[in-house]
């Protein structure tokens, strides 16, 4: 059973997706930190000092009340929109940079099968054979 696990675990597919999901883990980190630190303020900023990660409904007294969205939801029940719209705009990067690199990966692919092959040597056989033919063409 160890010896299958081992197999398993060292196939080819397993390790690329093991890598494939720490570096989607660190790129994740990295759209989120340009989302939240650099897209998110240029669009508060351009629609009047707008701050979306303090946008929330309070549904209880309370948390209707807080100044902060942490503090409403220290407080109770919050709805907090403004983190929902900065998630959306972080999903909406990473699908477009993802729909990039597919559409690179495809271009190449695309462009690696259109190449026409190199052409083969004739084989053994063929090669006799067409010193047979132009034997035959040579007696007649």
């Amino acid at each position: 059973m160890l010896q299958e696990f081992k197999k398993f675990a060292l196939r080819g597919n397993v390790v690329d997706l093991a890598v494939g999901v720490i570096i989607g883990a660190a790129f994740g980190k990295i759209v989120d930190s340009l989302v939240t630190d650099i897209i998110m303020p240029v669009i508060g900023r351009l629609f009047g000092g707008l701050d979306f990660s303090n946008y929330f409904i309070g549904l209880t007294a309370a948390s209707s009340q807080a100044p902060t969205y942490d503090a409403a939801k220290k407080a109770g029940a919050t709805l907090g929109y403004g983190q929902f719209i900065t998630i959306a705009v972080n999903f909406l990067i990473v699908a477009f940079v993802l729909f990039l690199v597919v559409r690179g990966v495809n271009t190449l692919f695309a462009k690696e099968a259109d190449a026409p092959a190199p052409p083969k040597p004739p084989s053994k056989e063929a090669e006799l054979l067409a010193e047979i033919r132009d034997l035959l063409k040579a007696r007649a």
